[in-house]
């Protein structure tokens, strides 16, 4: 069987604080003027991604896995998850703040949920002047103060907001209370998991006046009360892999691309890029694929040689 870069169908979800720059920008086939985020790559139950191109169009990631494991997974991450896809790839469109929330970990989350956990990075793809993330508390934190703040709705007074630019990247382990502003674009990466814990929504309504629902008492138990630092600095050394993050869940590597370079890989991972800025080509035994901003495509494990060609900033990410 001849194995190929495969690029999956947008699954495209509407969001109270969503907006149109997944196509202004990254050329998202949207049509609502409230679209929150395109689930580019996924296993989740009820949003499982469906191959868009050449011999396999139309098969979904879940049934490729089933019939092909290693070879789609890689050796090592079948061993260790079996014919589940461990990640989840989105890309993210906040026209408002997002509400304030927070993820369980895998012991917490496989408790209650029989799920993952989920830990998370996000780069920062575009950032409208004076937008902002909100990642952890500014000072040591514990439940009762928490539960004050949030019952007298100065929750953000204990919160620590920050900044942000395009290019930043943040890592956030599970537990950690976060949020993302208005006025950005991200890509974010993380486990494969839907759980989320809403804390605070601003007292937001929807079109029929309903408030969104919050989960205090489950997050009470999964917040990290700690003050932590979640910003990642990176080199950028041209034509180079040029490590992220490196944690237990995924791997990602920046790659400013200027012109070729040519890829091993031992078969035992997947690996998927992530199109930042630019546009570049996997040339795979001369056969041609072209990538521009906001693609995501899945490199099978049994790839294991391929050139990258062309001049982008990518996003290099597989499993350790």
């Amino acid at each position: 069987m001849k194995f190929y870069p495969l690029q999956f169908e947008p699954i495209l979800k509407e969001r109270i604080w969503g907006g149109e720059k997944l196509k202004t920008l990254l050329h998202k086939p949207i049509t609502s003027k409230i679209t929150g985020e395109s689930w580019e790559l996924s296993t989740v139950e009820g949003d499982v991604s469906v191959v868009a191109n050449g011999e396999w169009k139309g098969k979904s990631l879940t049934t490729l896995i089933d019939e092909c494991p290693k070879e789609i997974l890689g050796t090592k991450v079948h061993a260790r998850f079996g014919k589940q896809f461990p990640l989840l790839f989105k890309y993210l469109d906040a026209r408002e703040d997002l509400s304030i929330q927070v993820h369980p970990n895998d012991e917490l989350a496989k408790k209650r949920h029989h799920s993952f956990g989920k830990t998370e990075m996000w780069y920062i793809m575009q950032a409208d002047k004076d937008a902002k993330i909100i990642v952890g508390f500014n000072e040591k934190s514990n439940p009762t103060e928490y539960l004050e703040n949030l019952k007298n709705k100065t929750l953000l007074a204990i919160l620590d907001d920050v900044k942000v630019h395009a290019g930043d990247v943040f890592f956030l382990e599970a537990g950690t209370v976060h949020a993302i502003g208005g006025g950005l674009v991200v890509a974010e990466i993380q486990q494969t998991s839907d759980i989320t814990y809403r804390l605070y929504d601003f007292d937001r309504v929807d079109a029929n006046g309903n408030t969104r629902e919050l989960h205090v008492d489950l997050a009470l138990e999964a917040i990290n009360y700690n003050k932590i630092e979640t910003k990642k600095e990176y080199t950028k050394n041209v034509n180079q892999s040029n490590e992220v993050v490196d944690c237990p869940y995924f791997t990602t590597n920046f790659i400013p691309l200027d012109g070729k370079i040519s890829i091993s890989k031992s078969g035992e991972t997947f690996t998927v890029y992530m199109c930042m800025e630019g546009s570049f080509e996997i040339d795979n035994n001369n056969s041609k694929l072209q990538y521009v901003k906001g693609d995501t495509v899945l490199l099978p494990a049994a790839m294991n040689l391929f050139i990258l060609n062309g001049k982008a900033s990518i996003l290099e990410i597989y499993i350790s």
